[in-house]
């Protein structure tokens, strides 16, 4: 009589184990279920997000009267970093000199020619700088601001030692060191506002020239000053 009451035991045993494991598989279900609608409104909410912030620069965008895109933004920019720099330091040391002697034409001749090479070449290579710096500014801000100064030194070389081979070999060497130092400081600055400023890849014109004239001037009246 025992050996027959055991197997129905057995049996509600076996029910209610299959009970909690159904109950378990259900409640797995329904957080996975939970977890996917979690998620799906995440990347609805991105997406939403996204779309207004493409939508609100585009009509920001509209609105621009002289719009300038990074190449031709980062070219104007390089015409200036290339052509003021020596025209600073040498007004500096005809100050310096207190006066000025006819037979000094020549000096500006040549540091008119060495600022024209200097202005070509920044513009040209600035292109290239234009979508190198609009790729990093799709990138974090640490990132993008160490980064920076090497591109603008790189490039400030460039500048400066193309406009100084004119003057040999000493000239080359003293315009890259120029340009150098110059194009690793004023990059990083210029595109911390450049990022804050454009709308997309474009800024208005009416932001730039304040920008570059600013960010310019500022650097080589320390230099000067030095």
């Amino acid at each position: 009589m025992e050996t027959g009451n055991q197997p129905p035991t057995a049996t509600a045993n076996c029910r209610q184990l299959n009970f909690y494991l159904y109950e378990e598989d259900e409640n797995a279900a329904l957080a996975k279920e939970k977890s996917s609608s979690l998620h799906a409104a995440n990347a609805e909410l991105l997406r939403e997000n996204e779309k207004f912030a493409c939508e609100r620069k585009a009509v920001e965008s509209s609105f621009m009267k002289r719009p300038l895109s990074a190449e031709k933004t980062f070219a104007y920019f390089g015409v200036m970093l290339g052509a003021l720099p020596l025209a600073a330091i040498c007004t500096r040391f005809l100050i310096d000199r207190q006066f000025f002697r006819l037979e000094d034409v020549w000096f500006l001749g040549v540091v008119f020619i060495v600022s024209l090479i200097s202005a070509t070449v920044g513009y040209f290579s600035g292109k290239s700088v234009g979508r190198a710096v609009s790729d990093l500014e799709k990138a974090s801000w640490s990132k993008m601001i160490l980064v920076s100064p090497f591109i603008g030194a790189a490039w400030g070389i460039a500048a400066g030692g193309a406009g100084g081979i004119i003057i040999f070999f000493v000239g080359a060497f003293f315009g890259a060191i120029v340009g150098g130092a110059v194009g690793a400081v004023a990059l990083p600055v210029f595109t911390v506002f450049h990022r804050l400023l454009k709308r997309g890849d474009q800024i208005d014109a009416k932001h730039f020239l304040p920008l570059a004239f600013g960010t310019t001037l500022t650097i080589l009246a320390f230099v000067v000053g030095l």
